[in-house]
């Protein structure tokens, strides 16, 4: 046998009768994940690559891990340092206050590329006191290029 004081009131209240809904609503995060997730991976691969370049192929190639600036020339002509955009008077300039201790820089340059922007980028490093290490690719015993 129970009895209420206050007519049942309370009781009917604590039971979620009128009281609002305190829980979370975790949908919207989850859509908002998954579509970060989705972004993520779609431009991951484009972030670990950046610029194409086809490096000439060459067969005795000697294996550096020094870390130098890196001047890539693409085959229109167009230099970048390290993947941003430079002008090819300002470029030992823009090497010396980002990599004030380099005595050297790596020149990355497409095999369709015409000889021209090679050459003055390699004389403009030469006039700035740089060493100019040129980056190719080997290729094996057989003659065959490696991927």
């Amino acid at each position: 046998m129970g009895m209420s004081v206050d007519g049942g009131k309370f009781r009917s209240r604590r039971r979620g009768g009128g009281s609002t809904l305190s829980e979370i609503n975790v949908t919207p995060f989850v859509d908002v994940v998954l579509v970060l997730l989705i972004i993520f991976m779609l431009t991951a691969h484009v972030m670990e690559y950046g610029i194409e370049v086809d490096v000439p192929h060459t067969t005795y190639v000697k294996e550096t891990t020094m870390d130098l600036p890196i001047v890539t020339i693409d085959k229109t002509g167009e230099y970048t340092l390290n993947g941003s955009r430079v002008n090819i008077h300002e470029l030992v300039a823009v090497i010396r206050s980002k990599f004030p201790n380099a005595k050297g820089v790596y020149v990355r340059a497409d095999a369709q590329a015409i000889w021209d922007p090679i050459a003055q980028v390699t004389a403009e490093l030469g006039n700035g006191k740089l060493l100019v290490y040129m980056v190719t690719q080997p290729e094996n015993s057989t003659g065959k290029r490696e991927r």
